[in-house]
């Protein structure tokens, strides 16, 4: 029996419980350092609260769900721009926390949330989406035309 490709939607509300779970997983995956006992249930609440309040709003996640479950995760911050008399002023999308559980990655689930995002981007109309990718994920968002910008610096002030 062929298994059927994840379905890509939007993330409501309704998502917080489950995102903030896979948040936890993301993380834990990315990061060396383990959290001490009792933290995953004290952060996954936090995060869902959080997401609760912002998705919707300022944030836009599109996820995968495969059999009733999440199994990957995209999140767009828009950051809004100061008006401007050229029309130069649609906002950014800052794009973060791109997630795929481990036995759903190599399948195109990545590529699909991704294309989701990009769809979306040139409808809202987004004038640009920016991402640190990790060493990782770089040639998938090469892959689907992101490069160099022209200009873009950073300075690091906290140091995780």
């Amino acid at each position: 029996m062929t298994e059927s490709a994840p379905l890509i939607r939007s993330a409501t509300s309704a998502d917080a419980a489950e995102l903030a779970r896979l948040r936890w997983e993301f993380k834990l995956e990315e990061e060396a350092a383990a959290p001490g006992a009792g933290e995953r249930e004290a952060f996954v609440a936090d995060c869902e609260a959080w997401l609760r309040a912002r998705l919707g709003g300022g944030w836009r996640a599109w996820v995968a769900e495969a059999a009733g479950r999440v199994v990957g995760h995209v999140f767009v911050s828009v950051v809004e721009r100061m008006p401007s008399p050229t029309g130069t002023d649609a906002p950014i999308g800052y794009v973060t926390n791109f997630f795929v559980v481990q036995e759903h990655r190599g399948r195109g689930v990545g590529a699909r949330l991704l294309e989701a995002v990009n769809d979306h981007a040139r409808t809202a109309p987004l004038c640009a989406l920016i991402v640190w990718p990790s060493e990782r994920s770089d040639p998938l968002y090469r892959r689907h035309g992101y490069g160099l910008g022209d200009g873009l610096l950073e300075q690091h002030l906290l140091h995780d």
